[in-house]
């Protein structure tokens, strides 16, 4: 492929591997939390998220480089890993019995029909935000072969060295030969903590500067990288119109002409459980639509990490590009139909709903 130069399956060990901060997710399904009183207890964490869906869904070889913390919720965190086939490269903490190094929570309930969902953390002391240059064995890693090295903006955001953790994973990964991909994933609330938007755009930007591939919607790439584009506060201007989102991403490749790649999910919310879906894709220069889909919702969360993960699959294993997108704007759609932030899809689900499937009741 042009100007995205992917290795072959049998000159590498891995085929993907992730950087970032494993959380585990508190989710009392459609109560509010403060009326509350028990919780479904889901795993994840942005870069994660694909890695686990490229390996259970997709079944292609992939690891996550984390802390990880030696106390009960790192015992939870660690089985739903292994559950997902994801290897793990962990730098280790031990938890003093009081105040950490933490697991982060993350709280966040579904919302339902007017009632938006609400998304608040506890990363006290979180053990992926004390994560520095020099805590993973590069050359070891990558030594072995590795075809897609990938990261995100969540975990720029956790600690002061976080960013140069990635910049440092993603330079060894372009010196072994590894597409380099980044999800810029803005969460406001994160950034508040840490320097805000002015921070943000230039820890992001300056990674950016550095990859192959951007996944992110108009938000991220508006907030996260300081990109003109319709003001996502106000649903009127928030269309499924790929023009618009083609000509930010036109204004994201002047500014950084190393990018080759950017994959971009659209989103027109009506209600909490109902909105309508696409996608668009930016590679090499060429424009790529996905169709559109309306989307009843049971849980949003995660819905970005399945298109990049669907999206990455296609490519590595040599799909056409639209039939790559098509691939990420299906598994995409199908996460919001599950609870938790990590697939339930098949391959062999994905697939139908990519060409054409309908919610028939199969027999």
């Amino acid at each position: 492929m042009a100007g995205l130069t992917i290795r072959p399956e049998a000159s590498c060990a891995l085929d993907f591997l992730s950087l970032g901060a494993l959380v585990h997710r508190l989710d009392p399904g459609t109560v509010p939390f403060r009326k509350a009183r028990s919780f479904d207890v889901h795993v994840s964490g942005g870069e994660y998220n694909v890695a686990a869906a490229l390996s259970d869904c997709f079944r292609l070889r992939t690891a996550v480089c984390s802390a990880m913390v030696n106390y009960p919720i790192g015992e939870i965190v660690r089985r739903a890993v292994r559950e997902t086939g994801v290897r793990p490269f962990f730098k280790w903490f031990e938890h003093d019995g009081v105040r950490g190094p933490n697991i982060a929570t993350v709280y966040s309930d579904r919302g339902a029909g007017v009632r938006g969902p609400v998304v608040f953390y506890n990363r006290a002391n979180e053990a992926g935000a004390l994560l520095e240059p020099g805590d993973f064995d590069w050359p070891a890693i990558f030594a072995a072969g590795v075809r897609w090295f990938h990261s995100g903006g969540i975990f720029a955001a956790l600690g002061d060295h976080t960013a140069d953790l990635i910049l440092e994973g993603m330079q060894a990964a372009k010196a072994a030969g590894a597409v380099t991909s980044f999800d810029l994933n803005f969460r406001a609330k994160l950034w508040a903590g840490a320097g805000g938007v002015e921070r943000a755009q230039r820890v992001l930007r300056g990674i950016a500067a550095h990859v192959d591939v951007i996944i992110g919607n108009e938000e991220d790439l508006q907030k996260g990288l300081g990109i003109k584009g319709p003001d996502v506060a106000k649903k009127a201007d928030v269309k499924l119109d790929p023009e618009v989102f083609f000509r930010m991403i036109e204004r994201v490749t002047e500014q950084l002409p190393n990018v080759k790649m950017v994959g971009t999910t659209l989103r027109e919310v009506h209600s909490t459980n109902r909105h309508d879906w696409a996608a668009v894709l930016w590679l090499d220069g060429k424009e790529y639509v996905s169709p559109h889909s309306q989307l009843d919702v049971v849980d949003r969360i995660g819905g970005g990490d399945g298109f990049a993960s669907g999206l990455i699959h296609g490519l590595m294993s040599g799909r056409t590009p639209e039939d790559a997108l098509r691939l990420g704007w299906a598994h995409g759609a199908l996460l919001t139909t599950y609870t938790g932030d990590v697939t339930m899809a098949s391959l062999e689900e994905v697939e139908a709903f990519a060409h054409g499937g309908s919610a028939r009741v199969q027999r």
